[in-house]
């Protein structure tokens, strides 16, 4: 990794702005190394949005895909359970790379996603505003992502709830945290009766070519 400046993100708009940054250098890829980097060590609800949002762009059409960001933001979430003051990522999540193409076309689909995301957030009810609590459920919330991953597109109910969790615990928006949690619980509640209850089991949709996970 090359040294660069950090970014402080306070919202959503400024993560997916720090993503096109780093897909815009002198690089043929981005790696999850890279993206610590630039938002810092200390940057769990950031990290744990870019996961979120990567999954919520073309690319989380891919098969797989969801699974793996969802162990990723486990990771995260864990040592925000525990209270770990820096971030550690496997050396296999941190050398996972994204073609400075396929990220640029990700950040472009993401913004209209940022703006409406931000255009929500405020500082409201900051007490609510637990990291650990916030990691609990987002914690239940990767769980609930690998059988609903089989369900065309069912995996973006789960990851829009951690992104709008992530947004909340950086403004310190309880009302937003508050939303998310209702939203996570219907979502995902319904998600998977309609999986298990059914039977019913589909593909994610998509392809993999050109994304450097597989």
């Amino acid at each position: 990794m090359t040294e660069r400046e950090q970014k402080n993100p306070e919202g959503v708009g400024d993560v997916v702005e720090g993503l096109d940054e780093l897909a815009k250098e002198d690089n043929d890829e981005v790696c999850f190394g890279d993206v610590l980097d630039k938002f810092g060590s200390r940057s769990f609800a950031p990290l744990m949005m870019v996961f979120a949002l990567i999954e919520l762009s073309p690319i989380g059409a891919i098969p797989g895909v969801p699974t793996f960001l969802a162990v990723c933001i486990a990771i995260v979430a864990v040592q925000l359970l525990i209270g770990r003051e820096h971030i550690w990522v496997p050396g296999w999540i941190e050398n996972r790379s994204i073609s400075n193409d396929k990220m640029s076309t990700a950040t472009d689909k993401m913004s209209g996603i940022a703006d409406k995301l931000d255009s929500i957030a405020n500082n409201r009810l900051s007490f609510m505003t637990s990291g650990k609590v916030a990691a609990a459920v987002i914690l239940l919330l990767c769980i609930a992502v690998a059988p609903l991953e089989l369900l065309p597109w069912a995996s973006a109910a789960p990851m829009t709830a951690i992104a709008i969790i992530s947004l909340g615990l950086m403004v310190r928006d309880g009302l937003v945290m508050l939303i998310a949690y209702i939203v996570a619980i219907l979502a995902t509640t319904g998600g998977l009766y309609y999986f298990f209850g059914t039977g019913g089991s589909g593909g994610s949709g998509g392809d993999g070519g050109g994304f450097l996970f597989f």
